[in-house]
């Protein structure tokens, strides 16, 4: 019997463990390479083929947000379950960018082992304790674009947000100082009505207002 490929992105080695302890309890999973962030996510999945991934979204430099999007856009047969702690606004993003189940890390094993089954058969599967969210999430109006109103300037780091670039990497980019990327920074989150730089890049991606990471 062929056995499923399996890569395992999550930026903390215990969990990482934890999941993989899970799965070599089956037969039909085998877990191929495990990465600690989206980047190292994109670039195995390009190197190794996985079938299945399992992604955190919230992981250093680039996210699984915008990893996802990256490897469904390159290889949209590879299959992604988002699992990870987010039960925001993150639900509905990750859906969009093409996540084919959607669960939160105190998922019981077992659930997740159903979880997988189900995914490799084709379906999508949600979290109960995120499925009304989500839900909400769709029928909320979304904020127009045209009130948001950000400058070229603002629009070239929210980008590179994203992507997952730092301060410095902006600054560097942009020949300017980090303290004028921070004001910039602090700009874009007030005509986001965000919080932080997650909140931006969710917000971004689920309503289109940057081009493809």
């Amino acid at each position: 019997m062929k056995k499923t490929k399996v890569l395992i992105a999550d930026d903390h080695s215990l969990f990482r463990e934890g999941l993989r302890k899970l799965l070599e309890s089956e037969t039909n999973l085998e877990i191929i390479s495990e990465v600690g962030d989206g980047q190292g996510a994109i670039n195995v999945t390009r190197r190794l083929k996985p079938d299945l991934i399992l992604m955190d979204i919230n992981m250093p430099g680039t996210n699984g947000l915008v990893a996802t999007q990256v490897i469904k856009k390159e290889m949209p047969a590879v299959k992604i379950i988002a699992l990870t702690v987010c039960e925001g606004e993150e639900v509905l993003a990750a859906v969009k960018a093409g996540v084919s189940a959607y669960m939160l890390k105190d998922v019981l094993g077992s659930d997740l082992l159903q979880a997988i089954n189900q995914v490799l058969d084709g379906e999508v599967v949600i979290h109960p304790r995120v499925a009304g969210q989500l839900v909400q999430e769709l029928t909320r109006p979304d904020k127009e674009q045209e009130k948001i109103n950000l400058t070229r300037r603002e629009m070239d780091i929210l980008e590179m947000l994203v992507k997952g670039n730092s301060n410095r990497e902006m600054a560097e980019a942009m020949f300017i100082s980090e303290k004028t990327v921070k004001n910039h920074l602090t700009s874009i989150f007030r005509k986001l009505g965000v919080k932080d730089r997650t909140q931006a890049a969710v917000f971004a991606l689920k309503n289109r207002i940057v081009a493809d990471a």
